[in-house]
């Protein structure tokens, strides 16, 4: 069976329903900033017929799979490779001023996690790898043989909430003097002797901290995010209507963040009426982050850690 086959989406219906008023009208462009094997980018395509769909991905073999997906919807479609903070520059290079939706499915996609020589899934034996796009950067080989102590103690606390980050790097740092790290099933077995028996028995895979936290450190994810997320919002229409999914809870944070600041006025205190460019840019259209259906979970166990977020655009930017 393809990837494509078994990948379902998460939370699909929830993000078309979301984008879905502003999508209706004819000409509308929307964004799906995390093709991966183009799942969310289909149902938009099939279920908005007026709409034009760009997709971006920073890794090829995503473009590949899903450019075959969405064939039939022909020129509706533009593929592009960049990394979703680029987003500001591709609709500046494809002449779009404005767009009315737009998705972030954040995290590692089924592709990648599926594929077991891209390193990313800490259940069977692969090269530590984990790049995204495998064509640029570092992997998370070269993280474990050569970042200080320190600094990996402070990605494992950071990025896994691993309460035990010091004891894993430890192990670590003692065992690359020995021979460097190269593949996960070492690197795995070295998190379960280093874990106290008590914390190997809740949580699953007592690894599987450790390995978010090496991927989001060798992707930059919370660093491209923080800019990818303002940057998403200030090329919104007014009207249109941005949709987050995340899988973390520093992800989750940034999101809220940028949401809740675009909500309020940034008028000075005291003012007894708001002038216009100090009133909110967004409307919330969540409480809080929603979370995934029972019924979704069971269906799709990569739903669970899942909430989702969506704003409206209501007010262009005004200048002082």
């Amino acid at each position: 069976m393809s990837s494509n086959a078994l990948h379902v989406p998460v939370m699909l219906q929830r993000c078309l329903d979301m984008l879905a008023p502003a999508l209706a009208q004819p000409g509308a462009v929307v964004v799906d900033c995390t093709l991966g094997l183009g799942g969310h980018s289909e149902a938009l395509l099939r279920d908005f017929p007026e709409a034009r769909l760009i997709a971006l991905d920073r890794d090829p073999s995503a473009l590949r799979l899903a450019g075959e997906r969405l064939a039939p919807y022909g020129d509706r479609a533009t593929l592009v490779h960049a990394v979703y903070d680029e987003l500001p520059e591709v609709l500046d290079r494809l002449g779009v001023p404005r767009v009315q939706g737009i998705l972030f499915d954040l995290g590692v996609s089924s592709m990648q996690l599926d594929e077991a020589e891209r390193g990313f899934a800490y259940a069977q034996d692969a090269p530590l790898d984990m790049r995204m796009d495998q064509t640029t950067g570092v992997s998370a080989a070269e993280v474990l043989n050569t970042y200080p102590p320190g600094e990996l103690v402070r990605i494992l606390r950071a990025y896994g909430e691993e309460k035990f980050a010091k004891k894993i790097v430890d192990a670590v740092v003692r065992e690359r003097a020995k021979e460097p790290f190269t593949n996960s099933a070492r690197l795995v077995e070295l998190i379960r002797d280093a874990l106290p028996q008590a914390a190997k028995r809740t949580g699953g895979n007592p690894a599987k901290r450790t390995f978010q936290a090496l991927r989001i450190e060798v992707n930059g994810e919370l660093a491209v995010l923080e800019r990818a997320i303002p940057a998403a919002v200030r090329t919104l229409a007014v009207g249109g209507r941005i949709a987050v999914l995340s899988y973390h809870s520093l992800e989750d944070r940034l999101v809220k963040q940028v949401f809740a600041a675009g909500a309020g006025d940034t008028a000075p205190p005291g003012l007894p009426v708001i002038p216009e460019r100090y009133q909110p840019r967004l409307k919330l259209l969540t409480r809080g982050a929603e979370l995934p259906t029972e019924e979704e979970i069971a269906e799709n166990r990569r739903a669970t850690p899942a909430r989702f977020r969506g704003a409206e655009r209501i007010r262009e930017e005004v200048g002082p």
